[in-house]
């Protein structure tokens, strides 16, 4: 049976004594969050200098600010990743959360064309998993399975999308993917994302669905891309397929937005054209001894995250706590798991591992939503713990 394991040097980039890296650990002592950051594989407490996460990523300069900060030492990562996974947590000692807090929780869809595929799959399926193979055949026919050389909005990609209309295989998720406008939607409430070790949450109506292994942007409300971290964009495609209208209903659920395990900040070291070239990995371990693995290139994203961001905020979209943006994926598991044609659904107690060498690994467990933790604590709590602490 696999585990909820949160290995120290998995958990961590490989160069992790180079990056700057910040978190938010619960605090039983004190009744709630904590902005941390690492020094010497210690968990430093910095909430004197930043209250909230979205004060630090909206500094000038986050990471040089970071590294700057005095703080209070609460204990070593290895001890409060151990403590982390629900299952046999300690609760008055300290463990950690996802490293969002206030910020919007965004996402962009159908932004790589494998992705784009599978999506017009889905739509045409109507959320029955046995008619997939077969219409994948048929819409690769027609129009092949590599379109990554296709740029959005480009004559080319109106010229493609006539054809398809004359053709009567136009989708919504062409419109999306190779038009001029990005796919983007609120995947989550602030406050609402679960991190690293924590119980992510698939909706018991749902009979096929899937991870979507991304990477996460952090941007300031000034529009400034801060950071990147993990996420998984956990996603209904029985849902989604049956009505793109339930986006809301597929996408935002309890537990269903996992991010971590740290924001790792820009600098020096490490930039968006660090995004750009990284490989995101993901591996499924089933309780039935299933294992999955797959990964999505970000040097193959359909559109480049920069403008994703900028159509995300801007003059016509302001986010004044600033925002994290999944970015989308390419991977799209299609295996079969039980029977032949069926496909890949989860299951209750899959062990899912999100990881790239920049940002480390976000690891989660899948259960039912209404069997993770319930979503309990919000804004006006932390206001409250903030004022109480003398913070604000």
């Amino acid at each position: 049976m696999p585990r909820l394991d949160l290995a120290l040097t998995a958990t961590l980039p490989a160069d992790a004594d180079a990056a700057t890296l910040a978190g938010r650990v619960w605090r039983p002592d004190l009744g709630g969050p904590a902005v941390v950051t690492l020094r010497g594989g210690q968990v430093v407490d910095v909430t004197r200098s930043f209250p909230t996460s979205r004060d630090l990523c909206e500094n000038a300069d986050p990471a040089a600010a970071l590294r700057a900060a005095d703080g209070e030492t609460i204990g070593s990562l290895a001890d409060i990743l151990a403590n982390t996974p629900v299952d046999g947590r300690d609760p008055n000692r300290p463990w950690l959360l996802s490293p969002l807090d206030l910020q919007a929780v965004k996402a962009a869809g159908v932004t790589f064309a494998v992705s784009m595929l599978e999506r017009v799959i889905e739509e045409k399926a109507r959320g029955n998993p046995a008619a997939a193979a077969t219409i994948r055949e048929e819409i690769g026919k027609l129009i092949g399975d590599d379109l990554s050389k296709l740029k959005p909005g480009s004559p080319e990609a109106m010229h493609l999308k006539e054809v398809l209309i004359k053709q009567g295989a136009w989708s919504q998720y062409l419109e999306v993917g190779i038009g001029p406008d990005a796919e983007i939607f609120t995947k989550a409430p602030p406050m609402s994302t679960v991190g690293t070790g924590a119980d992510a949450g698939l909706h018991p109506a749902s009979s096929w669905n899937n991870p979507e292994p991304e990477i996460v942007l952090i941007v300031a409300s000034d529009g400034r891309i801060v950071g990147a971290t993990l996420g998984n964009d956990v996603n209904l495609r029985d849902v989604e397929g049956r009505s793109a209208l339930l986006l809301g209903k597929a996408k935002d659920n309890n537990a269903a937005a996992a991010v971590g395990p740290f924001i790792r900040l820009f600098d020096a070291g490490f930039t968006l054209d660090h995004v750009r070239r990284t490989t995101v990995t993901l591996t499924v371990e089933g309780e039935d001894g299933f294992r999955l693995e797959g990964s999505s290139s970000i040097a193959r994203i359909s559109r480049d995250p920069a403008d994703l961001a900028a159509q995300m905020i801007g003059p016509h979209h302001q986010y004044p706590d600033g925002a994290a943006l999944y970015l989308g994926t390419m991977f799209a598991p299609i295996k079969d798991r039980d029977a032949p044609g069926g496909g890949f659904t989860h299951k209750y107690g899959d062990i899912v591992t999100i990881a790239a060498p920049e940002l480390g690994s976000l690891v989660n467990r899948m259960k039912r939503t209404d069997a993770c933790a319930p979503w309990t604590y919000g804004a006006s709590h932390l206001m409250r713990h903030l004022a109480g602490r003398g913070l604000l």
